[in-house]
């Protein structure tokens, strides 16, 4: 009874902590944490009420719960790692979408957009102020919400949204920038890797592809980006931010593990910022 007690005040306790510390975060975001969080509770509260309940006795009754409690503890653990980097600026022009923001130009519109996939954990409001010149060159703008911030659970990139969009640039920072390499479509016509690199061998591929790093990061090192550099597609250009680090490449604060930037923020944006914007501006 006291086990099923404490899972019961663990599975309301979580989400309860999630919410109290990221509930801007978590309600603009893709719906499937806040799913998640939802059914913790239902189960919890579920738990707290036949905690009271005799439990029939036997040797597989007991296997079997006890399997479903250790099921239980990792979950309620994946639950509290996955609450997300809340992002420290967004865009209030932005449109939101269940699965998207969206950033869209306020005049000509270029026939090339430009579709980004977040970093591990990171709220994705965190990318809008650093894509917004973009979208003022006239480049329609999504970045992707994905299911539980983790760019690899998103399917097809929402290219058929948006139909008037002919070609697009695909990219992203860390994980999502690895999200963002294994697209396979011809309407992608380049691909931005911010603080990132293919988890595979692209080396064949003729698709135009900037790679920009920082020279302190810890997550992505320099070792990391130049060990990768052949997987790129051939002809990628590689761009440097000296002193930027991982987290530089959004707007969320600090990330456990990143390097000592040797610059400020703003100046390392900039720099990301414009190495970009020449990119796609480029290819149209």
């Amino acid at each position: 009874m006291l086990v099923r007690l404490l899972l019961a005040l663990a599975c309301v306790g979580v989400p309860a902590w999630v919410l109290a510390t990221r509930w801007s975060t978590v309600l603009n975001d893709h719906p499937a944490y806040l799913v998640l969080l939802v059914a913790l509770v239902v189960v919890g509260a579920t738990l707290g009420l036949r905690a009271r309940r005799p439990r029939p006795s036997g040797r597989w009754r007991t296997t079997g719960r006890v399997a479903a409690a250790v099921l239980l503890v990792a979950v309620l653990g994946a639950v509290g790692w996955l609450r997300p980097f809340a992002a420290t600026s967004g865009d209030p022009l932005a449109v939101g979408t269940p699965t998207t923001w969206e950033l869209r130009p306020s005049g000509p519109v270029s026939d090339v957009g430009v579709v980004f996939y977040p970093g591990a954990r990171v709220d994705p409001r965190a990318y809008l102020a650093l894509l917004r010149p973009l979208a003022d060159d006239g480049h329609p703008v999504v970045v992707v919400k994905p299911p539980l911030d983790i760019a690899l659970l998103v399917g097809a990139p929402p290219f058929d949204d948006h139909p008037e969009v002919s070609r697009w640039v695909v990219g992203g920072h860390s994980l999502g920038g690895t999200a963002a390499a294994m697209v396979d479509d011809p309407r992608v016509a380049g691909l931005l890797l911010w603080a990132s690199y293919p988890a595979d061998d692209q080396s064949s591929r003729d698709l135009p592809t900037l790679s920009v790093s920082g020279d302190r990061d810890g997550l992505a090192t320099p070792a990391d980006i130049a060990d990768t550099a052949p997987r790129l597609p051939a002809g990628a250009r590689l761009v440097t931010v000296p002193g930027g680090v991982h987290a530089f490449f959004g707007d969320y604060g600090e990330q456990p593990g990143d390097g000592v930037p040797a610059t400020d923020r703003a100046t390392a944006q900039r720099q990301i910022v414009e190495a970009s914007r020449a990119f796609v501006d480029e290819l149209g």
